[in-house]
């Protein structure tokens, strides 16, 4: 525990010490503020389904940004044959570097808190249950994509290569409930329990069934399980 603890501070406070933080945390602040403002007081929604519904596409780029560098980065600068001499085993080394970037992702949904406060001041019937429900599902759907980001790194260590690839697994998960028109009829269930969306909307919507919290916690766990292998594997190469 202490280690991962450890690798957990180097690598969040290692986004602090390049751009990639502060470029993060402050578009991702203006793109979703951009649209809460549109529909708080252009239309005149008073909630924040719509920043609910835009964080997801958001993620769908951002995330793989701040998650490409997380294991490829190592395997370019030759350090993962450093790390690999270190008493650090390898859940240790991708635990600490995944929970590095959701609490990274966790900073950026505190950010539009801001929105929240807006909605407090100028709003009415503020539904606080529903707030709480939508932030969970987004910090679940966040750690999911963090772990597929996560597992991309793993693969390559061209960083821009884990990033597309990242962008298209992400993509698939948040697409396969759009896509059902497509599906044949006896595939069509399992394709939308796969899907992100489907999971998250319903914790978005106050209703916290654990079959979505499994879902979300899977998910996490095949692709981080799957890093820790890929890891092992590069050793004996």
């Amino acid at each position: 525990m202490k280690t991962i603890f450890t690798l957990f501070k180097k690598e969040f406070f290692g986004y602090f010490t390049s751009p990639m933080a502060y470029i993060f945390l402050v578009v991702f602040s203006l793109v979703n503020g951009y649209f809460f403002s549109n529909t708080f007081f252009l239309i005149g929604q008073s909630d924040l389904r719509s920043l609910f519904n835009i964080v997801p596409m958001v993620y769908l780029f951002f995330i793989p940004a701040i998650t490409m560098s997380l294991i490829a980065k190592e395997e370019n600068a030759g350090t993962m044959e450093v790390l690999c001499t270190l008493p650090i085993e390898d859940h240790e080394l991708v635990i600490g570097k995944y929970l590095s970037s959701i609490s990274l992702i966790l900073v950026g949904l505190i950010f539009t808190d801001i929105h929240l406060i807006t909605l407090m001041k100028f709003g009415t019937n503020v539904d606080y249950g529903a707030v709480f429900t939508g932030y969970l599902g987004l910090f679940f759907v966040g750690s999911v994509y963090a772990a597929i980001g996560t597992f991309a790194s793993s693969l390559f260590d061209n960083q821009v290569v884990a990033f597309i690839v990242a962008v298209f697994i992400v993509l698939m998960f948040f697409l396969f409930d759009k896509l059902l028109i497509f599906v044949p009829s006896f595939l069509a269930g399992f394709i939308q329990y796969l899907s992100v969306g489907y999971h998250s909307s319903s914790i978005s919507r106050g209703v916290i069934d654990s079959r979505n919290i499994i879902y979300f916690i899977s998910i996490i766990g095949v692709f981080l399980f799957l890093t820790i292998q890929i890891l092992n594997s590069r050793k004996w190469k």
